[in-house]
């Protein structure tokens, strides 16, 4: 397993290995004992995304107390460009953010610790993605921000005529309204 640290720590980049022979491949994409080394997880849920359009974005979101979430995301098929947004009160780096190409072909995975804001932008047509979690879904914990906010800056590899949203992403606020949601 590689393991990157990105500019932003204690965001991590992750490529298990993969054993191939003339069947395929396995490979083994999470193992707590090992992931918990490195400050990843427990997780207690699944959630899988099936995105039918390039430039379907999902974000950015996050969730805080009593229900913060860190996610480890992969992608099963297609592409996306995944960015992580650093929002923990007091962090010198609020306000920056990481971004990774994560692809089925690459094998990468993002690790999107709590105290930061996770959308991604699908590169290509019926892209599915897994992310695991550490706490379960929350209505009444979940926060958002709006993905063009000037504020961040964030650089998109898709024109915005290209980005399909949810009618509840198209409505996020302003990322002025993140202060104080991590400390």
């Amino acid at each position: 397993m590689q393991v990157q640290e990105l500019a932003i720590a204690p965001v991590k980049l992750i490529v298990p290995d993969r054993f191939g022979d003339s069947r395929g491949y396995f490979s083994e994409t999470y193992r707590d004992d090992r992931f918990g080394a490195l400050g990843i997880g427990p997780f207690l849920q699944d959630n899988q995304s099936f995105s039918a359009a390039r430039g379907t974005l999902r974000g950015l979101h996050c969730q805080v107390a009593p229900n913060v979430q860190g996610k480890l995301v992969r992608v099963l098929r297609g592409a996306i460009w995944d960015v992580a947004i650093d929002i923990r009160g007091g962090s010198a780096t609020y306000g920056q953010h990481v971004a990774a190409l994560l692809s089925a072909e690459n094998f990468a995975q993002l690790w999107v610790p709590q105290g930061f804001l996770h959308g991604f932008c699908t590169l290509e047509p019926d892209t599915e993605v897994l992310y695991k979690v550490t706490a379960p879904y929350d209505r009444a914990a979940e926060r958002a921000v709006i993905w063009n906010d000037p504020a961040l800056a964030l650089p998109w590899p898709i024109e915005p005529t290209e980005v399909h949203l949810s009618d509840k992403d198209r409505i996020a606020p302003s990322f002025e309204h993140a202060r104080g949601w991590f400390g």
